[in-house]
């Protein structure tokens, strides 16, 4: 995946108004007009919300007659999870050499006896 489409990406997913109207569409397809019901805010601007996530490739906009559905798009966020795996290796690998110093320093502790008080 291109530096750059991964940038639009988080640029979409920065803005907890995106976020929460993704974690809405996660439930299914919806209007525009249902999505903004939540927030206190026009259907201008929830309209501008879905133009940045469109770009971004995460949400999709369908035609059924008079109703215009918008859909979740995951496909860029598994793109997002496979960078981040990236640093989910790097932290687990950083809390098991945690752990097993700690571990060593619990055996030096028992090895020297309990302190005795001045």
């Amino acid at each position: 995946m291109p530096a750059d489409r991964l940038s639009e990406t988080f640029a979409a997913l920065a803005d907890p108004t995106r976020r929460a109207i993704l974690a809405r569409l996660a439930l299914g397809e919806t209007s525009v007009t249902e999505l903004a019901e939540p927030f206190d805010m026009s259907l201008p601007a929830v309209s501008k919300h879905l133009k940045v996530l469109e770009r971004a490739g995460l949400v999709a906009r369908g035609r059924e007659a008079q109703w215009r559905p918008c859909r979740l798009a995951p496909a860029p966020l598994k793109d997002v999870d496979d960078w981040v795996e990236q640093y989910r290796k790097f932290w687990e690998q950083s809390f098991d050499r945690l752990e097993e110093y700690l571990r060593e320093l619990q055996a030096k502790e028992k090895k020297r006896g309990p302190k005795k008080g001045k």
